[in-house]
């Protein structure tokens, strides 16, 4: 393991160690496969990974305007991991389908007839993506949990399973290809046999109140319930809008983490209930009527939190309502 620039870098197994024991407090419903494009392997020959680590986070905040580098992991050719965005802040990697999403970026050009997967970087992006699922076991384990870039429209964050979709991320030839039917004979299998070779069995289904949204322009996590017990620094605060599972509740502190003593104090949140998408292709609109603008299209079993009712409509984040007709409770 080495720090330098901001990020750590890891060897699988490192990795596996640090991130089982990280504090993540926003809730994650889905991991996203990305390649880089550029840099390739070419690239990666040249230069160190943490030189390429800073000078992508240099083209997303200098070029693309984004707060910070945009994946939370970087794979490369060598199987060596990289961190890069805070695990507690929304990737910007899929336009529409950030919010609830860890981001893995493997570095290369994964298009027929580009570079070529070394067996060290296929081990690490199965064993990282197998790490997310293990420690977030609400997570699917099949194409509603694990996402490619080359699933969504780049316009509109519509989900259409590739149809029509000129990006070809994370590439035509990554595990056997982009598609979906390429995911579930390719990486999903590698995926199973790491975690056991079976899929998770359905979450069991769970009150509205296990859930809050963060009303706060940011919330800081203590390690206790009160103002008496310290912030924890290295969490960082929780931005507006996040979603949290609640484990505990104490004299109006929430407690946010299964295993650690990370607590929020409740007055700065609201409760909203969980729910999946029952119905293809489901519109949400940027307004609770049908006059207003489709913002994005979400599918069959993708979660959202319902965060306010109006005249049968429900208000899914800021300005996105969905139909209560297309959600299903609980």
């Amino acid at each position: 393991m080495q720090t330098k620039h901001g990020f750590t870098k890891f060897n699988p197994s490192e990795f596996e160690t640090w991130f089982a024991a990280q504090s993540i407090s926003r809730q994650i419903n889905t991991v996203q496969h990305h390649h880089t494009w550029s840099p390739s392997h070419k690239h990666a020959a040249r230069h160190d990974a943490f030189t390429l680590q800073k000078n992508m986070k240099h083209h997303h905040v200098g070029t693309n305007g984004w707060s910070d580098i945009g994946q939370h992991f970087s794979i490369f050719p060598d199987g060596a991991v990289l961190t890069g965005r805070s695990l507690n802040k929304s990737p910007a990697c899929i336009y529409g389908a950030n919010r609830h999403a860890l981001c893995i970026e493997s570095v290369g050009n994964f298009d027929t007839g580009k570079d070529s997967m070394t067996p060290e970087q296929s081990d690490a992006i199965v064993r990282v993506t197998a790490a997310i699922l293990r420690r977030f076991t609400g997570i699917p384990r099949d194409e509603h949990g694990v996402v490619y870039h080359h699933w969504y429209d780049l316009s509109t964050g519509e989900r259409k399973n590739g149809a029509g979709v000129t990006k070809s991320c994370p590439g035509t030839a990554y595990f056997g290809g982009n598609k979906v039917a390429d995911f579930r004979t390719g990486l999903l299998p590698k995926l199973l046999a790491s975690l056991g070779g079976a899929p998770a069995p359905a979450p069991a289904l769970v009150p509205q109140t296990d859930y809050v949204v963060v009303t706060a322009s940011a919330l800081n996590v203590r390690k206790g319930p009160s103002t008496d017990h310290g912030k924890i620094s290295e969490h960082g605060a929780i931005p507006e809008g996040s979603i949290m599972r609640v484990h505990a509740r104490d004299s109006g502190w929430l407690k946010v983490a299964n295993s650690k003593e990370h607590w929020v104090f409740g007055r700065f949140t609201a409760g909203v209930e969980r729910g999946v998408i029952n119905t293809v292709d489901s519109n949400c609109r940027s307004g609770p009527e049908m006059s207003f603008p489709v913002v994005s299209v979400y599918q069959p079993e993708q979660v959202v939190y319902v965060q306010e009712r109006s005249d049968g409509w429900c208000r899914i984040g800021s300005t996105e309502w969905v139909h209560g007709s297309l959600i299903t409770l609980g």
